[in-house]
């Protein structure tokens, strides 16, 4: 019962909670951060692929297209044009779909709701400020403001598992 326990047991367990919690919000921000990782990569795979493909296609298969189509009766300059569109559509297609991916990014979705539930019940809703923590004026620090966070026996009682989560 926690009426029989001592000052010293409920300190000890209120810094263990403390730990393991900054712990979880460690390894969370670790697994969003490596998942957000991933697709920033293969972002970056597939506008490297589109440069890839552009050059070597303009350089090596136009002209060997282009050529093909001069001998089907085409202008010189014409065949080279048609061949010339055709590979800048395929790059700006690769482009597009890189974009697609980047933007489908979570940015730490769950790191943040996690964060704003300490803050209390009603101000869970509220978005964190962009300047928390900035001083107003250079050389200033902000005072701050009075603890009004969970008590001992609330950390940790709004998370959600990651194994849980596709």
């Amino acid at each position: 019962m926690p009426e029989d326990e001592s000052l010293g047991a409920l300190v000890a367990q209120a810094s263990h909670h403390i730990s393991t919690l900054v712990r979880s919000e460690i390894e969370l921000a670790k697994a969003e951060l490596k998942f957000d990782a991933k697709r920033v990569g293969m972002a970056a795979g597939m506008f490297g692929a589109a440069a890839f493909m552009g050059h070597l296609c303009l350089i090596l298969a136009s002209f060997a297209i282009a050529y093909g189509l001069v001998a089907l009766g085409l202008a010189t300059w014409l065949a080279f044009t048609i061949v010339t569109v055709f590979y800048l559509l395929v790059a700006g297609l690769l482009v597009f779909v890189g974009y697609r991916r980047l933007k489908g990014l979570t940015g730490m979705k769950r790191t943040m709701r996690s964060l704003r539930g300490l803050s209390g019940p009603e101000e869970a809703e509220e978005p964190l400020p962009e300047t928390a923590g900035v001083p107003a004026m250079a050389g200033e620090a902000p005072a701050p403001p009075p603890y009004t966070g969970p008590t001992a026996g609330q950390v940790g009682a709004h998370r959600e598992s990651i194994r849980d989560v596709p």
